[in-house]
């Protein structure tokens, strides 16, 4: 399932004001272009049936969807959806990557539809890589990162001591921690709270659990 598939324009209402109708106009602007429903769905990335939600009313479009459409459209997103949108990130420039609430071993990225919300990036950073931002569960990276707040990730399968990393142990969720390499090609997984115990891996137990480094964090988004 696709990213735009999953986020709903009411996740996104806190960034919104709303008001009149809320009749979207998606519809005729795609007629407006003599684009069928299956052609418009493939050019924004999207299934049909979930364009076909969107046309109803059934559902809104999610954010990134609603700025593909209005690029495509030459419309602002105030004119698609029926109402003013307090913000538009195609003014921004920036790159909008999803949140995800867990990383669970074996599923790609890409393939998660685990998706809480979006985070911004700006151009320069999106053009390093690719990215990802992950919903930090627990309080074993306080007090520099605590529950709820949002790191931005770079997708990445190794990284240097002293990087704070997002590593897969043994089949469970993503965990989020400082790493220590050892010249012996051991290493260390190690939390910010003391009240935690740091966690140490033989290049044996890397293999056979396995420990996969998945990304390095490079910003954190914290949250109130």
């Amino acid at each position: 399932m696709a990213i735009a598939d999953i986020i709903k324009y009411t996740d996104i209402r806190k960034s919104c004001e709303c008001g009149g109708d809320n009749i979207n106009r998606i519809k005729e602007f795609r007629l407006k272009l003599g684009l069928k429903q299956s052609e418009l769905a493939e050019r924004i990335g999207v299934r049909q049936n979930t364009l076909s939600t969107w046309e109803t009313g059934r559902y809104e479009p999610d954010l990134e969807s609603l700025v593909k459409m209005a690029e495509l459209f030459g419309r602002s997103i105030d004119e698609i959806v029926g109402h003013r949108v307090a913000i538009t990130p195609a003014s921004t420039g920036g790159t909008w990557v999803p949140v995800l609430g867990e990383v669970a071993a074996g599923i790609p990225i890409e393939a998660v539809e685990d998706i809480v919300d979006y985070e911004e990036i700006d151009s320069a950073l999106a053009a390093t890589g690719d990215f990802f931002g992950l919903r930090i569960k627990g309080s074993s990276m306080e007090p520099r990162i605590r529950e709820g707040d949002v790191v931005i990730v770079r997708k990445q399968d190794d990284a240097d001591t002293g990087d704070t990393v997002v590593v897969l142990v043994n089949g469970d969720s993503a965990t989020v921690k400082r790493l220590k390499k050892e010249a012996d090609g051991s290493m260390w997984l190690l939390p910010n709270n003391p009240a935690y115990d740091p966690q140490h891996f033989t290049p044996t137990e890397i293999t056979e659990k396995p420990v996969h480094i998945i990304g390095k964090v490079v910003e954190l988004r914290g949250k109130f």
